[in-house]
């Protein structure tokens, strides 16, 4: 009876620091020990959160849903604007939008249509372990709307970047759903460059707002150099591993499903999940948005830190009200104006130094930093992880490295499978060409067919 009585004390303890500590656990310990953001570095994040709000415009002349501030953008700057009927469902409405004021390309996309059945198609359109993508693990429904949106806009822009006489940046914007194609987008465009007039690497950027989990652990350190996370709070998406198709089927009880995978987690290993090649996780480096402080009221002035963390990326799910309403854009863009504004402010009453040496110790500090998480993901034995990041240093002067014709080639060996790989590779296999001529997304798939490798230009 006494030892009946023993286990039940431990096992009732031991429940109750699992309570503790899971009710306990704020979304700012995991960010805790990372670098605060310089307002230059962070400057691009509200503007791209504006142009994907931009998105679901009708018109941007007469906005119905503007920001706090508007939208600060020119509507005649907008080059297309593509609706649900025009992409037929391969991938959510997007706009591109050339600012010549910041001498961008911007390609936005817009986040779940909780009533478009399209949307879901694309996220349940994968199973574990179905799509293998240059060296890892990808969604795979995610990857084909990728795929399909660089076949038809890819001519587009392209054309806008050669008008812009190659000076302007390729900028690639996405919430939710439209952060997951935004970022194997990118991917695709960064080992694909020609396909877009051969734009250098350094001139790629991707922010994915409330990012997806899209790809395997290798690829999200892999390509951190040009894809930026975007995290407000206690989001709920970036945290969960749950695949995304469980997670919108069950979109009406999230709640039991984030406890679910809470009391799942808990008895994980944490080597065991950072081993498994097929567990998807939050792309690139992370810029992580914190206003909100344990047992405290209301909202505090924001902060973010960054880094590119390899083990513990969100890896807790956060017990918190605020887990739903945090995924939403417009909190998203709210939150990082309030951000960048006090950090201008710190800067300006604290800068000691001329901008143009800050900027390059700040360039130097992230080539460093990227170096420093692949280095990290091999020592701790993720499979596929690569030790040299693919992004050239930068010039004692502070330029940009100017690229030769072999850096332009879209044709490489591959890592993983040892042969060649080219851009009509990758279209066969993920589409077919249609008795009309056009191209029709493959329904039937296998993963040994899907095992597309793409690596970087030599």
């Amino acid at each position: 009876m006494s030892l009946c009585c023993g286990v039940e004390c431990v096992v009732i303890i031991g429940f109750a620091r699992w309570v503790w500590k899971r009710c306990a656990h704020i979304s700012g310990h995991d960010s805790a020990n990372w670098t605060l953001v310089a307002p230059g570095e962070f400057e691009p994040i509200p503007r791209m959160c504006r142009l994907v709000l931009a998105v679901y415009e009708t018109d941007l002349h007469n906005p119905q849903f503007s920001p706090q501030h508007g939208y600060r953008l020119n509507p005649d700057w907008v080059i297309k604007r593509v609706t649900y009927e025009q992409t037929q469902g391969r991938a959510p409405p997007y706009l591109i939008y050339t600012d010549h004021e910041h001498k961008e390309i911007v390609l936005a996309v817009r986040g779940l249509n909780l009533y478009k059945e399209s949307d879901y198609k694309t996220l349940l359109d994968n199973r574990l372990g179905m799509q293998m993508f240059d060296g890892g693990f990808v969604h795979h429904g995610l990857l084909k709307s990728a795929v399909w949106l660089l076949n038809a806009e890819g001519e587009t822009l392209k054309r806008l970047w050669e008008e812009s006489g190659k000076e302007y940046g390729m900028v690639f914007a996405g919430h939710s759903l439209g952060s997951g194609v935004v970022s194997l987008l990118t991917v695709i465009v960064a080992n694909h460059r020609d396909k877009l007039g051969g734009v250098p690497r350094e001139k790629i950027r991707c922010y994915a707002m409330a990012p997806a989990r899209c790809m395997s652990l290798n690829l999200a350190v892999k390509y951190a150099d040009v894809i930026h996370s975007v995290i407000l709070q206690d989001d709920f998406l970036p945290r969960t591993a749950t695949p995304l198709e469980d997670v919108f089927k069950s979109i009406f009880c999230l709640p039991c499903l984030l406890l679910l995978v809470c009391l799942r987690d808990t008895f994980i290993p944490e080597g065991r999940k950072l081993r498994d090649s097929r567990r998807f996780y939050a792309p690139g480096r992370m810029y992580h948005i914190v206003e909100r402080r344990f047992c405290r009221c209301g909202r505090f002035p924001p902060e973010v830190r960054t880094a590119i963390p390899v083990d513990g990326r969100f890896e807790h799910i956060v017990l918190s009200c605020n887990a739903t309403s945090d995924h939403g854009i417009v909190w998203i863009e709210r939150e990082s104006e309030k951000a960048l504004q006090k950090m201008k402010e710190i800067d300006s009453g604290t800068i000691t130094t001329p901008p143009k040496v800050q900027k390059l110790e700040r360039m130097r500090t992230i080539e460093q930093e990227l170096r420093d998480a692949l280095e990290r993901a091999v020592s701790l034995n993720i499979p596929h992880a690569v030790t040299t990041p693919d992004v050239e240093p930068l010039k004692d002067n502070g330029t940009e490295p100017s690229l030769s014709e072999g850096d332009q080639a879209s044709q490489t060996e591959s890592t993983s499978t040892g042969r060649k790989t080219n851009w009509d590779e990758v279209i066969k296999k993920l589409f077919r060409k249609s008795e009309s001529g056009n191209l029709v997304l493959n329904k039937e798939v296998s993963a040994p067919n899907h095992n597309i490798s793409i690596d970087q230009p030599s």
